[in-house]
Parts: structure tokens; sequence; C-alpha cells
């Protein structure tokens, strides 16, 4: 099985609703604050990097003690570049993002292919976004 290494799982105690919003708000001004971005001649502050925020959320019927989870999956992903017009091939580091950026981008398209087509197999581990997104992307995601 694939594997995806750094993630960060982090719990938010939601029986007080103001403390719970202050753990969410802290939350994603830490994932803000991490974001890779940089200067290219089509952006002046353009993503280097996708974000993928997963929240799994849990709750119980206290009357009949049933349980039920569910995830949301929020996703900001950087846009393909042309390395001609973006000027990311002048700069080693701005190359490989770019490749990467694109190869993952290629990979998703490869997916809505498969399973548009309704292909016996879905290219799923061809990169850590796919992977990352399997759950939401088949079975019963929406």
């Amino acid at each position: 099985k694939s594997y995806v290494s750094n993630l960060t799982k982090i719990e938010i105690d939601t029986a007080e609703f103001e403390e719970g919003m202050q753990g969410l708000k802290a939350v994603m001004a830490s994932a803000a604050r991490t974001r890779s971005v940089a200067c290219t001649k089509m952006n002046s502050v353009s993503s280097r990097s996708h974000s993928v925020f997963m929240l799994h959320l849990s709750g119980m019927n206290e009357e009949n003690g049933t349980t039920v989870q569910g995830a949301l999956n929020l996703c900001d992903l950087a846009g393909s570049e042309r390395l001609d017009r973006s000027g990311a091939g002048n700069n080693a580091q701005r190359l490989k993002e770019t490749q990467s950026i694109n190869k993952s981008l290629s990979c998703l398209g490869d997916v809505f292919t498969s399973l548009s087509n309704g292909s016996s197999h879905v290219p799923y581990r061809n990169s850590k976004l796919t992977y990352l997104l399997q759950d939401c992307l088949s079975g019963d995601g929406k």
C-alpha cells in the first residue's frame, strides 16, 4: 500500500464551541504559513504545492446511541504551468516544483478518466494527491 509521509493529524475538542473554533483557526493558520508560494513571471504569489485539508467528523445521537462518521476534503490545487511562460525553468527548485505539480494534476486527470470510463483499474497510487483523495473520489464519495 502507498504511504504519504509528513501528514499531521490534530484532534479538536468540540465540547466547547468557542474553544473548538479557536483550535480550528489555529490549525488553518498553521497550514497557511507552511504553504509553499513563490514569484513567477505569471504570478507574483504562485502556489508551489497543493494543500489538502481533511476534516473527519463524528457525531452521536444521545437518545439512541447511534454514531455517524464522515469526512470533508478541502483541496487547494496549484495550477499547471508552462515552463516557458512562467520562467520556472530558470530556477532548479521552481523547475522541480512545476514538474511535480504538473505530474500530480495529470495523475488526477487519469483518475477522473478511469472513473468516468468505468475502468476496472483506477490509478490512485500514481501520485500522493490521488492516493490521499482515493476515499472521496471512489465509492460513496461526492
